[in-house]
């Protein structure tokens, strides 16, 4: 058989690249297992950083009195008193077998207590991007088609929104539609009206930055050929904008999901804190509070792997969207 019939699909002998799509899955799994691996290395070393006993943290904290005795039988049953170096590839080791240990403060496996919180952050994260998208595209469409005055407008408007912290818009939040109004809960419920100031709340900073992005890829599209070429057939300009220019804006926006995803993680510590809303945000901050070692990890593990799945995904949607990648 000819070197031309063989195809794509050559055995690794013959010194032959793997298919495209094989080459694209492996990458993303060798990529998220180092993620997974840098994440729980930083966290292993970086919490031990932190003043303080972590048998103390087992026992209770420092105000638990424990004797030294006590101390000492806690540091030999969790290997503390091994070298640094042997902890550490003995947590590994663990990581691997898929054990992520027991809560030191909670008396719980951590696999479980992840499995409780997780859903609640992940719905709050999901909505929170999703909300974000919809006012992104829709100030840009707004500002792309209203001319120069609703540009600065929409400039502006999108500028605060990425500057204002998650903890001050929070505040201003709860003050406002709580306070003042008396719309919606300071605090979260299990209602539906209990998740709409924390999702304004992580969407609105995230929303400003989404919306500079897709108004200048709007913009460009709304001045390329083949917008002119959609004018010249009869195109009005609300048509170009919905049925050609905002595919092209979305683009940008689908290539920063991953991130956005990950930075909505991040600001879910601050978010679940403010609104009391169980989740892996405030389970995170107790645990590092508290020293617990096993918890922090756990939950700096299961977010990162939620970044890399969805930054897989974003890529996937990425080339859905733009035949530019699929042939590339």
């Amino acid at each position: 058989m000819s070197d031309g019939d063989r195809g794509p699909a050559r055995t690794l002998a013959d010194g032959v690249r793997l298919p495209t799509t094989v080459r694209w899955l492996l990458a993303k799994v060798m990529g998220a297992v180092f993620v997974l691996w840098a994440v729980a290395t930083l966290i292993f070393f970086g919490i031990r950083l932190i003043p303080g006993d972590p048998a103390e943290a087992i026992l209770g904290g420092p105000g638990s009195q424990a004797s030294p005795e006590a101390l000492e039988q806690v540091r030999r049953d969790y290997g503390l008193d091994q070298p640094l170096l042997v902890q550490y590839f003995t947590q590994l080791g663990r990581l691997l077998q898929g054990d992520l240990g027991d809560s030191y403060s909670l008396r719980m496996p951590v696999a479980e207590l992840l499995g409780n919180q997780l859903p609640g952050t992940l719905l709050l994260s999901a909505l929170a991007l999703l909300v974000a998208w919809l006012l992104a595209l829709g100030l840009a469409g707004w500002s792309t088609l209203n001319g120069k005055a609703a540009a600065v407008v929409a400039s502006g408007l999108e500028i605060a929104a990425a500057a204002v912290p998650h903890f001050w818009l929070a505040s201003i939040l709860i003050l406002l539609f709580s306070n003042t109004l008396g719309w919606l809960p300071p605090v979260s419920t299990n209602s539906a009206d209990g998740l709409v100031l924390p999702v304004l709340a992580l969407a609105l900073p995230l929303a400003g930055f989404l919306g500079q992005v897709m108004r200048e890829s709007m913009l460009n599209a709304m001045t390329s050929p083949f917008a002119l070429s959609a004018r010249a057939r009869g195109e009005g300009e609300t048509g170009v904008l919905f049925r050609h220019a905002l595919r092209h804006a979305a683009l940008p926006g689908i290539a920063l999901s991953g991130w956005a995803f990950g930075s909505l993680l991040s600001g879910a510590v601050v978010v679940e804190s403010i609104f009391a809303r169980p989740g892996l945000g405030r389970t995170l901050l107790n645990a590092v509070t508290l020293r617990d070692i096993p918890l922090v990890t756990g939950v700096a593990l299961v977010s990162a792997l939620a970044y890399v799945v969805v930054m897989a995904a974003s890529d996937v949607a990425e080339r859905a969207a733009d035949p530019r990648l699929r042939a590339a």
